[in-house]
């Protein structure tokens, strides 16, 4: 669960996070940084693509600053994944209300602008 979200900051499972991260049902890969910044791109969803999720939520930043490509949004749905990209604070509110359903999610978040 996402249980703390602030600019530049997230608290998953206990853990506090101070970069941009992934979060899986089983594991969360710290560091997350995409090819060009502030642009998700197909070659950025890979990892994401092969972990079987039905949702993926993308955090776009405090801002909105991140930006899904529709080459990244097909590359999901290529594996039966649906795309919910929102401002971070309200994309970790997501993830839990969809974790909680019991749904296979992941979680791709910026944690700044």
């Amino acid at each position: 669960m996402i249980e703390d979200y602030r600019f530049g900051r997230v608290v998953v499972n206990g853990e506090t996070y101070v970069s941009d991260l992934i979060v899986f049902p089983d594991h969360v890969r710290a560091d997350w940084w995409r090819r060009k910044g502030h642009e998700l791109c197909r070659e950025d969803v890979g990892e994401i693509a092969s972990a079987g999720a039905e949702v993926v939520v993308v955090g776009t930043g405090a801002y909105g600053r991140l930006k899904v490509l529709p080459d990244a949004e097909e590359a999901l749905a290529a594996v039966g994944a649906k795309i919910i990209a929102e401002r971070t604070a309200t994309a970790c509110h997501t993830f839990n209300a969809l974790a909680q359903e019991g749904r296979r999610i992941v979680a791709a978040l910026h944690l700044t602008c």
